[in-house]
Parts: structure tokens; C-alpha cells; sequence
């Protein structure tokens, strides 16, 4: 008989959650829009919500999010859909928000201390420790409380502290030699605009590359494909 299960929220049994390894990059990539979409409708008081809603508010299929969601073994409830809160919790979970992460920013130009001077860190529980630098004039000096130390400290730094997380925002012809100092020194993920494909197998640690071109290249090619499209329409007779 199928039954309610009131610690996880899923009706009948529990769909198994398999293991990550085996769960699909675009599904990785829709769980940032959950949670962020989540967190909006928490701020609203939301309480719950039904695939079919939040496939609206989403723009994917209520089919998808369900089998989103299953590969990690499924949150909702038949005739009662999403518990926000709970949903958003486990979302949070499985996106390592609880984890306590700790992040060093190595380049203290204009894009780094864009990043330090927002709130996406805190607000996904990452932990800002510090700025690094090859510039004296920059050294010492402190941005969104966060203290500039010298790119040479960066190594001890990174050990002493239990740095988790390193985020590369230096010329590219530097990236690869700062990526490799904080490898050695045990940093396990490497967020990197250093507008390079960089990678560290060797060393066993986690590489996002960001191409922030890529977006606007995506983005001019979409609205090139409308124009397009536009344009192939016969004209309507009378006009």
C-alpha cells in the first residue's frame, strides 16, 4: 500500500536517491535556480507549492522538475506538491550552503573587488577570508572588510586557514602558477575568470571556468535568431 512518508514529505515510497556521480551536469546546473527560486517564494511566505507552479515560475516542465528532484529522491506529495521550506532546505544541502566553505579572492582589480563587495558569498555560505595581490600599493589595504595580502603569503595562508575555495581572478598568463600554489597548499575548488580552460587533475581539485563573453556571445546570438526569424515571415496582405 502506498504510504506518506512524514520525514522526507514523498508519497508511496521513497523514490532511492542515486549517487551523484550518476546525476546528469544539466540537472547539477538547474539546482542553483531552485534554490534560488525557492528562496524568493520563502520571502514571500510561501509555504508550499506545486510542480505545475513552480514549472510556470521556472519556465521548465512540471515533468522535469519531478524527475529533477527524484535523482536525489524526491520531495513532494501527492495532492499537496512542495514543502518550500523543507524543499529549499535539502536543495541547500546538496548545493554544500551549509558546508561552511572558506574562499580566498587572489586579484584585487576591478572584478575582485566586485566579487568581495557582494553579498553572493554569504548568501550562498561561503565564507570570504581574504584578498591577495602583487600590487604594494594594494597590500595592506582593506576592501568590504576584507584585508589584501601579498600573492607570496597566499601558499601558507591557505594551509594555515583551511582554505576551501580559491577564486582566480588574475591575467591569464598568472592563473595557472596561483591555481597550482593553492592546490599544493589544499584548496579543493577553484572558481576561475581568468578567461582560460584551466584544469588540475594532477592534484585532484574541482575547476569552474567562467567566460563571461561566452554569455554575452549567447546572448547575441539568440536575439541575432529572433531578428531572423522576424524577418523570414511573410508580410501579412494589407499591411
Amino acid at each position: 500500500m502506498e504510504r506518506i512518508d512524514k520525514v522526507n514529505g514523498t508519497f508511496g515510497r521513497r523514490a532511492p536517491a542515486v549517487s551523484r556521480d550518476s546525476v546528469s551536469p544539466a540537472v547539477i546546473k538547474r539546482l542553483p535556480r531552485y534554490h534560488r527560486y525557492l528562496g524568493e517564494l520563502l520571502r514571500n511566505d510561501r509555504l508550499r507549492i506545486s510542480s505545475s507552479e513552480l514549472s510556470r515560475i521556472m519556465r521548465v516542465t512540471a515533468s522535469q522538475i519531478r524527475q529533477d528532484l527524484n535523482c536525489f529522491g524526491g520531495f513532494g506529495q501527492q495532492g499537496y506538491g512542495y514543502n518550500v521550506k523543507y524543499l529549499y532546505g535539502k536543495i541547500s544541502e546538496l548545493l554544500g550552503v551549509s558546508a561552511g566553505y572558506r574562499a580566498v579572492i587572489v586579484g584585487a582589480g576591478n572584478l575582485g573587488k566586485a566579487l568581495v563587495s557582494s553579498h553572493m558569498f554569504e548568501r550562498r555560505g561561503v565564507i570570504r577570508s581574504a584578498l591577495f595581490d602583487i600590487d604594494e600599493e594594494l597590500v595592506g589595504k582593506t576592501f568590504s572588510d576584507l584585508k589584501v595580502y601579498h600573492v607570496d603569503e597566499l601558499e601558507n595562508y591557505c594551509r594555515e586557514n583551511r582554505i576551501d575555495i580559491g577564486v582566480l581572478t588574475v591575467p591569464r598568463d598568472a592563473a595557472a602558477g596561483v591555481a597550482e600554489t593553492m592546490a599544493k597548499a589544499g584548496v579543493r575548488g577553484i572558481w576561475n575568470f581568468a578567461n582560460m580552460e584551466l584544469r588540475l587533475d594532477e592534484y585532484d581539485v574541482i575547476v569552474q571556468n567562467m567566460h563571461i563573453g561566452d554569455s554575452l556571445m549567447t546572448l547575441c546570438y539568440e536575439m541575432v535568431s529572433k531578428e531572423d526569424k522576424h524577418e523570414a515571415r511573410p508580410e501579412v496582405e494589407g499591411k
